[in-house]
């Protein structure tokens, strides 16, 4: 059982509610030293997984699993007794980075270790995570069936313990997640298997009320018997007989009604889920369509006029934001890097003033990317650098292996500041009326777009205060 927390413990909850994501790595970190220095490893676990989140938290994963093998390092070397059970909190947080890394085989390595470590621990609690993990594996790449069976599996554990309360838990949080992750396949198996598990229980409740009463009438029977020889008994049992009788009807009837008006809602959701769905394929397709459209009438114009031209631009911008939000994922290839982003270089120093200056820090290797889109992100991070690097100001162009499979491409200015409001506004299209002559604002929401396809993401360094820079993720 985990003690009192400790003030470290509980200063790194404040900074986390609050935001703080470094100070909060920190102070957990503290709060997993001095647990395992007083030998309480279940806490000391405990703030050692939150640590290692916050470290991949901001994409820190060669950190992230130094500091895990150090908390398993103290857990071998401690004396508890149920040591399976705290490998499996670590076996199970390397899990869910390589579920962010989106590494199925890694995963899957990580749920074998998880269950080996669930098999050897007395925590039943550990036992019933390790099935829902599983389920969240399934689903998550697309093995449904299985996803089936092993909440099935779980479910039915629970609610033969009738634990009611964690079944439904954890059917929340698995709806949650597919709408967190907007997988909406996930969502709706989960939320049909969710109601058809919601009915028999209320079917279980119902029985187990209906039996509890049955036993209080054979009781009420059996008191009659014994008391055949008092009268008065006898009528006082009958009346409380007829008590019973009639609080078992008015159960069943109110169970009957809550049963009518939960199926009703249930049918309400679930076809709010699939308009909202066709409501959204549609809005894309009408955006589309409407760029498609125009794009003839405005080629018929004199492209030369600013404004056709930059009606043309957003046309084609459109089309493609449009393109790449409907693309399920992208293949990746084995390609060198440096005479793709060398021809990206050579094509900028032809657009740079001369007082202006290009660093270039890319090493000859291969990376797996898509060609299309890194050449077009990068293309873009590089021209928006050149318009935004001041007289006598610096450009620079690096590539970085932050882990064995996670790279990082940079690209810095010493222009102005974005301000921190803004940071993840930029990313986002259409928030904004724009004078279309000056730029349209879709550029960097396609970037980012096309970053998350490649399993990636696209940020501002927002550590960096001397002018911008843009960080391309990629995880391979």
């Amino acid at each position: 059982m985990m003690a009192e927390k400790s003030e470290l413990h509980q200063r790194a909850e404040t900074e986390e509610a609050r935001q703080n994501v470094a100070n909060a790595r920190s102070l957990y970190i503290r709060a997993f030293e001095g647990y395992v220095g007083k030998g309480q490893m279940e806490d000391g676990v405990a703030c050692g997984v939150k640590a290692t989140s916050l470290y991949y938290k901001e994409n820190l994963y060669r950190e992230a699993f130094e500091f895990l093998r150090k908390v398993d390092q103290s857990i071998e070397g401690s004396k508890v007794s149920d040591k399976a059970a705290l490998r499996y909190q670590t076996s199970k947080e390397r899990m869910q980075m390589y579920m962010r890394m989106r590494k199925a085989d890694r995963i899957k390595e990580q749920l074998n270790t998880m269950e080996g470590y669930a098999s050897r621990s007395t925590d039943e609690a550990v036992k019933n995570d390790l099935l829902y993990n599983k389920a969240i594996y399934y689903y998550t790449f697309g093995q449904t069936a299985q996803g089936d069976v092993v909440f099935k599996e779980m479910a039915t554990k629970l609610t033969a313990q009738k634990d009611y309360d964690k079944v439904d838990e954890v059917y929340q949080t698995l709806i949650a997640n597919g709408r967190k992750s907007g997988n909406a396949s996930l969502v709706d198996r989960a939320y049909s298997s969710y109601i058809v598990w919601k009915d028999s229980v209320e079917a279980i409740k119902t029985a187990e009320e209906r039996d509890s009463l049955e036993r209080q009438i054979t009781m009420n029977e059996e008191i009659i018997a014994d008391k055949d020889d008092s009268l008065s008994a006898r009528q006082l049992t009958i009346s409380g007989l007829i008590v019973l009788v009639v609080i078992l009807a008015v159960v069943l009837v109110l169970g009957a009604l809550v049963l009518v008006r939960f199926m009703a809602l249930t049918r309400s959701h679930k076809k709010t889920i699939r308009l909202s769905n066709e409501s959204n394929a549609a809005k894309a397709k009408f955006i589309s369509n409407i760029s498609a459209q125009l794009e003839p009438t405005l080629k018929k114009m004199d492209e030369k006029q600013p404004e056709v031209k930059a009606l043309l631009s957003f046309s084609n911008h459109i089309q493609t934001l449009s393109d790449v939000e409907n693309t399920d994922g992208v293949e990746l290839e084995e390609k060198q890097i440096l005479p793709l982003c060398e021809a990206l270089a050579d094509d900028v120093r032809n657009k740079i003033s001369s007082d202006v200056t290009l660093v270039v820090t890319v090493p000859k290797m291969e990376v797996k990317i898509h060609e299309e889109y890194l050449t077009y992100i990068l293309r873009h991070l590089l021209d928006n650098a050149v318009f935004f690097t001041p007289a006598g100001g610096k450009i620079t162009f690096e590539f970085k292996k932050r882990s064995p499979h996670t790279y990082q491409f940079l690209i810095t200015n010493t222009g102005a500041v974005i301000p921190e409001e803004k940071r993840e506004d930029i990313f986002k299209p259409f928030l904004e009326i724009h004078d279309l002559t000056q730029g349209d604002g879709l550029g960097l929401p396609i970037c980012k777009q096309m970053a998350l396809k490649m399993h990636g993401d696209l940020d501002v360094d927002p550590a960096f205060t001397k002018g911008t820079r843009f960080v391309l993720n990629l995880h391979v």
